[in-house]
């Protein structure tokens, strides 16, 4: 178990690592996301000519993004353990599995008009593609507001109207109180991370006024939007309540819970005494994923931290 615990976390680390990859490590996050979701190869002034009719995805939330605007217009996707078993998609051609590199043939093959990849995971096939004379856009959203940007922009791009999926992501939120509750999330033990508000995580529990312990923690952690913590730092930081992340490749919470479990600070923080330690999945809350993933995020956070 605890040899596959240990990949466990070397696969929370890799995730976070390459989904963070691109993203600039400022202190105006918010700032640096806007200007970066519209990072292309493509001119914008092409793209804003472009009414896309046959667009392939190769990250998992542009692929969700597109199916939700307008299945039709997607021929082809990159393969992900989210929609493995999902019907919507089973019928739509998979130009790349697991962490394997997209196909470059199977996408031509296709005739796309617009390819849509992911700052930090998609950079290079992107940039062959353009190349070849595809149109392409590379999108990065680490922030609530660039999830609603880069919406909006798709939806221009393949010619719909984004507002009905913008109303949708709205009905996440709902109504939020807010907590006084201090929380910290940890997203592995070896080493203890957790994120700031620099991060999808940090941001979404800003938009429900969580108090996140590790907001406006700075550190030397090489993955942007993360802060390394020592067990000393999570005992000073007293967190009431703890929310802890299973790994993207799958883990039960017995697993994650035992982990954590052996640290010799674990059972002096008030969140374990008064048995207010929750588990998360690692796509919603550390990676948006899916619009379904961030949903159910938003769904735990209003029940186990809110409520």
């Amino acid at each position: 178990m605890l040899r596959r615990w240990t990949l466990s976390t070397f696969a929370i680390l890799l995730s976070i690592i390459l989904t963070a990859c691109n993203t600039t490590n400022t202190q105006q996050p918010q700032a640096q996301a806007t200007q970066s979701i519209t990072t292309t190869n493509t001119p914008s002034q092409e793209l804003a000519k472009l009414s896309a009719k046959r667009v392939v995805t190769l990250s998992s939330l542009t692929t969700d993004i597109i199916f939700q605007l307008d299945k039709t217009k997607l021929v082809g996707i990159a393969g992900s353990s989210l929609f493995k078993n999902d019907p919507r998609f089973q019928d739509i051609p998979r130009i790349s599995e697991g962490q394997s590199p997209p196909n470059l043939e199977k996408i031509v093959a296709l005739k796309p008009d617009l390819v849509i990849g992911a700052e930090g995971f998609s950079n290079q096939p992107i940039q062959r593609l353009q190349q070849l004379g595809i149109p392409t856009l590379l999108t990065q959203v680490n922030t609530w507001k660039s999830l609603e940007e880069i919406t909006a922009k798709l939806a221009q791009l393949i010619d719909v109207n984004p507002q009905p999926l913008l109303e949708r992501y709205q009905s996440f939120l709902g109504d939020r109180p807010g907590t006084n509750t201090p929380i910290l999330v940890l997203v592995s033990s070896q080493p203890i991370l957790a994120p700031n508000k620099n991060s999808w995580a940090g941001d979404l529990l800003e938009k429900f006024q969580v108090k996140n312990l590790a907001a406006e923690l700075q550190g030397k952690s090489p993955i942007a939007g993360y802060v390394t913590l020592s067990a000393e730092k999570v005992l000073e930081a007293n967190p009431e309540a703890v929310v802890l992340i299973t790994p993207p490749q799958g883990g039960s919470k017995t697993e994650v819970l035992a982990s954590f479990n052996k640290e010799s600070f674990w059972q002096k923080l008030p969140a374990t005494k008064n048995n207010r330690v929750y588990v998360f999945d690692y796509y919603g809350l550390v990676n948006p994923g899916s619009i379904d993933a961030i949903k159910q995020a938003c769904e735990q956070i209003k029940k186990d931290l809110l409520g």
